[in-house]
């Protein structure tokens, strides 16, 4: 019965006809593996019948059509200029997922023209009507640009690994985001964990520090374990959960991703949904444009 209800419950949710979540991934440092995760994690959600676009926000350094094999011509930038309408930047990947090239096109935002920004607002518009996810797979560490940006996605998924530096960042990175908008939800992952001690220790300390400095919590995902098929499934350039999906990483990552859906139901579960995400998004960026 309860199986039952929780799937009556994902039904109502997605007939509701709540506009496409905005979800962005995030790291405070680099060589996290947080493009890899953002690549498997929306195979995933797509294998679960779920409409997931991937926008690479990787100022100069976007890689993730190199994850999955492919070569773009068109990115973010072609279509900011006007060039392209942003179906032409939309390329499909695994189990029908999308994904749109990064390029160079975010890395000036304050000399955009107008244009550009109304054509950027168009785009993100379009896609939360045409998308269950849209997943923000963002530069590693923190711009004033992209912390205003990420102020406006609806929830954040912050990966770390065990490593000091890598967790005192990934507090850093929530800290930031949590000064310009204290409601911000957060989600914190452990990536590369040698033991499932190690992967509790890392989170606990996230969770601990956002608690005692911030009065804030958040949702602890869980930890991927350290293991050789992800550098595997790199080089053969495919998503390790389809390359391996009997693989350790594999297993916890569909948990990881059923956690995360069954817990955005029982968050917005009969409660209004706010679909701000534009509207926080107009306001963010058109301050001193005036």
């Amino acid at each position: 019965m309860r199986d039952q209800a929780e799937k009556l419950r994902l039904k109502m949710l997605e007939s509701e006809g709540a506009l496409g979540r905005s979800i962005a991934v995030v790291s405070g440092k680099g060589g996290v593996g947080k493009s890899n995760f953002s690549m498997n994690f929306a195979t995933l959600l797509a294998k679960e019948g779920k409409k997931v676009v991937i926008v690479d926000m990787d100022i100069g350094m976007g890689n993730i059509h190199i994850l999955i094999g492919k070569s773009v011509q068109l990115n973010l930038k072609d279509y900011l200029e006007g060039d392209v309408s942003i179906e032409k930047v939309l390329f499909e990947g695994p189990n029908n997922l999308q994904y749109i090239s990064g390029g160079s096109g975010m890395a000036s935002i304050l000399e955009w023209s107008e244009d550009m920004f109304n054509r950027l607002v168009e785009a993100f518009e379009h896609l939360q009507k045409s998308f269950d996810y849209i997943l923000f797979d963002m530069g590693a560490g923190a711009t004033s640009w992209s912390i205003d940006l990420l102020t406006s996605i609806d929830e954040i998924i912050v990966i770390s690994t065990a490593e000091p530096t890598a967790i005192m960042d990934a507090y850093s990175m929530m800290k930031y985001i949590h000064i310009k908008d204290s409601q911000k939800q957060f989600y914190i992952l452990c990536n590369r964990s040698f033991t499932r001690e190690e992967g509790l220790d890392t989170l606990n300390r996230l969770s601990g520090a956002m608690q005692k400095f911030l009065s804030k919590e958040v949702t602890a995902l869980g930890s991927l374990p350290e293991d050789p098929v992800v550098r595997k499934a790199v080089r053969e350039q495919i998503p390790f959960t389809l390359a391996y999906p009997d693989a350790p990483i594999s297993k916890t990552m569909k948990l990881i991703v059923s956690k995360f859906i069954h817990h955005r139901v029982e968050e917005v579960h009969g409660q209004p949904e706010s679909n701000n995400f534009l509207s926080k998004l107009k306001s963010i960026f058109s301050k001193g444009r005036d």
